[in-house]
């Protein structure tokens, strides 16, 4: 057992699945609703999730909630995509490197996150976003840091169903070969032949704020249903009207088999 199977242990249980709470949204779009004060948000979530997703320049800021024995893991995003940048909607976004690895590693992250888009419009841009990705893994595997691929496709909101699950499934699949530990992405309309052919760990995000708790839990459940390993949920923790109970509600349908609308009866959540 390497450093990364460690690092990824401290994130995924026995049962090879988690439950991430996404926090770094700031990084793109300034403070959301419940997460203007990370440190604040953390304490009302406490160690109910597995792992937190954090930009590197707030991990620092919040050390005394992971310094600690039992703390949730912390997973550090280390490049820049414009696509997640408010109002943009660009068919052509960009990544840039952010922050190193050795860096991320500095700071105590356990884990590290590379967000990937293709399909810019631009064979250079495409090669580009790949060459960032495959570089910030090979150097995160090289001082044991496990890695996070993120595949999120440019201008999703207005591609079809079928379009849209084609281009994930290939992102994917090419996250996978460039080298990444598992992958963080959406649930498609052929979710299974994702999760069945990339062969590494598949959490499916929350994406945008849901209307209710419960409609958030039943995305939850149709992902773990297809496949998934977990999820990676951000607006859909932080602004549920209970957060601390939506993410032990997460926990049940994650981890328990519980189906949506038991587990938000049982935590007593909105529905």
């Amino acid at each position: 057992m390497d450093g990364c199977d460690i690092r990824m242990g401290r994130v995924f249980d026995a049962s090879g699945k988690a439950v991430v709470v996404a926090c770094d949204h700031g990084m793109f779009a300034g403070p959301h609703p419940g997460m203007e004060d990370i440190g604040s948000l953390l304490a009302r979530l406490g160690d109910g999730p597995d792992g937190y997703l954090m930009s590197p320049g707030m991990l620092p800021r919040v050390r005394k909630f992971f310094a600690r024995r039992g703390a949730p893991g912390a997973i550090v995003r280390l490049n820049f995509n414009t696509v997640f940048l408010p109002g943009l909607d660009s068919p052509a976004p960009v990544i840039s490197r952010m922050f190193q690895p050795e860096e991320a590693l500095a700071a105590g992250a356990d884990m590290a996150l590379v967000c990937l888009t293709l399909r810019s419009g631009s064979e250079v841009t495409d090669a580009r976003n790949v060459e960032i990705v495959a570089d910030l893994c090979g150097k995160s595997h090289r001082l044991g840091l496990p890695v996070v691929g993120e595949y999120f496709p440019a201008a999703y909101n207005s591609k079809q169903p079928k379009e849209f699950h084609e281009e994930v499934l290939v992102g994917c699949r090419m996250l996978v070969e460039i080298g990444v530990d598992c992958i963080k992405t959406f649930h498609t309309n052929d979710f299974k032949r994702i999760t069945g052919t990339c062969q590494v760990p598949i959490l499916g995000l929350g994406g945008e704020k849901t209307p209710t708790d419960l409609a958030a839990l039943e995305l939850a459940e149709r992902e773990m249903r297809d496949g998934a390993s977990g999820v990676v949920f951000g607006r859909n923790a932080a602004q549920a009207s209970n957060p601390a109970a939506f993410v032990a509600a997460l926990q049940d349908v994650v981890k328990r088999g519980k189906g949506a609308r038991e587990a938000a009866k049982s935590h007593q959540l909105t529905a």
